[in-house]
């Protein structure tokens, strides 16, 4: 541990960490947010409508279940190797899963919420903007603070190859040092990335508890 430790500071200035750390966030939220932008409304429509969702569901399903390694030749075929590649890579594999888990969070909201607001005239548009979607938020975002998570550990496989002298992120230092070390640089990257991670989702787990106060307990600081 502590010849590891020691190589921190070739990692912090010859491997340049901050640059690629946030090389790899910009990627993973422009990727995630692209996902999120989609995969909600999709997802919402899906949750009102069943035959959108008859529609989508073999799609969402391929899309869950697909390899997510072999996506990475793919989007190489499709967006090249540079930075679109990689959040186009982020894309892919996220945006089924927030489908589904929207459409689902869509379809667990309780009968008699819709019955009650058709029963106070309300149209169907109305009830899926004022009542189906404002209930079924807070379990959006949950499921959107968990798939985060898994976002940032794909881009890892994304980061395989690096266009030019543009900045690898962390799976470039991975890789770079597990060919021509040193190898204690891997061990600090595996160390640094679930504290990044977790750092990330202790802000997000605020943020749901602000907007969502009467879900999960916070103070309501966001909810107006």
């Amino acid at each position: 541990p502590a010849e590891t430790f020691r190589s921190f500071h070739s990692l912090w200035f010859d491997r340049a960490l901050t640059r690629n750390l946030l090389t790899t966030l910009r990627r993973v939220m422009f990727g995630f947010g692209l996902a999120s932008l989609v995969g909600v409304p999709l997802g919402i429509l899906c949750g009102c409508f069943n035959r959108l969702n008859s529609f989508f569901l073999p799609m969402t399903l391929f899309g869950r279940n697909i390899p997510v390694a072999a996506l990475i030749p793919l989007t190489f075929s499709f967006f090249g190797i540079g930075e679109l590649q990689k959040v186009m890579f982020i894309f892919i594999a996220c945006v089924a899963f927030i489908i589904s888990d929207t459409a689902r969070a869509i379809g667990e909201v309780r009968e008699a919420y819709v019955d009650s607001a058709y029963t106070l005239g309300a149209g169907r548009w109305q009830t899926i903007m004022k009542v189906l979607v404002p209930l079924a938020m807070p379990s959006v975002f949950n499921s959107l603070r968990l798939l985060f998570s898994l976002a940032f550990g794909y881009i890892m496989l994304a980061e395989v190859v690096k266009f030019g002298t543009e900045s690898g992120g962390l799976g470039d230092i991975i890789n770079t040092s597990q060919r021509r070390g040193p190898r204690e640089h891997i061990l600090l990257v595996l160390l640094i990335i679930p504290m990044v991670a977790l750092a990330i989702d202790y802000i997000l787990l605020w943020i749901q508890r602000e907007l969502f106060p009467y879900r999960y307990g916070g103070l309501g600081m966001l909810h107006g």
